[in-house]
């Protein structure tokens, strides 16, 4: 499908959900409602959180595809295909403290056949497990905002090869800075030092860096949310020298999420990742346009 059809087809979605009925329906019920004052209680105790099951349909566009000097997690090509997701976290809140345990992980294969052999690329391939402790020291009307510190172990389902021999990614992160927490409409924003053991070419090379990010979450209507999320990573410092690693990155995942029935929801999204490693002559950009269809739910543990 060309780039520009898509654009067509993103739009048309978007517009479709915006207009769903149910939306309509919420909208006059809330109108006709008198409104009060909301009285904000302290959140306490531990959740289950499944922020997103979902199959996707995903197209991706590269720029710079030709130079080798990029990992292997940094090299889908032009070809569509469906794959799996799952972000999910156990979280303890408090008055003071939030403490999130996380695992992220996502897959997606695509298969060619031409002149009778069939093909299999992956394009996106990454396992992410990690904790995220935030001291909430100042508190503002909306939100609050303090230290934290956080750590992950990024690594991906299957190797890699180059040159013959076999890898997989293995990447210890440690980060910690300061936080803005569970605002209005920002559920984060923050400012980083990284520290990177980078354990994938069997040797550590560590990294040392910066990072900002941010989470934001905007309702459109009441079953239509906006999500935005995103980081720049930018590396200062290194103990050994590979043409693959990131000089920086900057990863932007956007998605309209529109409610159904109960706790399935369907998204277009727009994804946007820009990198340069320490090897290649200029930066390589992916974008991805696709179509979601998840499953979204929190449960209470106990307290």
């Amino acid at each position: 499908m060309k780039k520009k059809t898509w654009g067509y087809a993103f739009a048309s979605i978007v517009t479709l959900l915006y207009l769903h009925p149910t939306n309509v329906l919420a909208e006059e019920d809330v109108s006709s409602v008198e409104e009060t004052p909301e009285i904000k209680e302290d959140k306490q105790g531990w959740t289950a959180n499944i922020k997103r099951i979902g199959i996707e349909y995903l197209e991706h566009s590269v720029s710079n595809k030709d130079d080798e000097n990029y990992p292997d997690t940094y090299n889908s090509d032009e070809e569509s295909n469906i794959g799996g997701v799952f972000d999910g976290n156990i979280t303890y809140e408090s008055h003071n403290r939030v403490w999130e345990n996380g695992i992220y992980a996502i897959y997606s294969k695509s298969k060619t056949t031409e002149d009778g052999k069939t093909s299999e690329n992956e394009k996106d391939d990454e396992l992410l497990l990690y904790t995220d402790y935030t001291q909430k020291i100042w508190h503002l009307d909306q939100g609050s905002i303090g230290p934290f510190a956080y750590l992950g172990y990024e690594t991906e389902f299957t190797e890699f090869d180059l040159d013959g021999t076999d890898y997989r990614t293995q990447i210890l992160r440690g980060k910690t800075g300061l936080k803005f927490y569970d605002g209005q409409y920002f559920k984060q924003m923050y400012l980083a030092v990284v520290e990177e053991n980078d354990m994938t070419y069997n040797n550590d090379n560590m990294k040392t860096g910066g990072e900002i990010g941010y989470e934001f979450n905007y309702p459109i209507n009441p079953t239509t949310t906006f999500i935005s999320e995103g980081y720049y990573r930018h590396f200062f410092s290194y103990s050994q020298y590979e043409a693959t690693d990131f000089e920086y990155k900057t990863s932007i995942l956007n998605r309209i999420e529109t409610q159904l029935v109960g706790n399935l929801y369907l998204a277009p999204f727009y994804n946007y990742e820009l990198a340069k490693t320490r090897g290649a002559s200029r930066s390589r950009a992916q974008t991805t346009f696709g179509l979601s269809l998840s499953y979204n739910k929190s449960f209470d543990l106990f307290k």
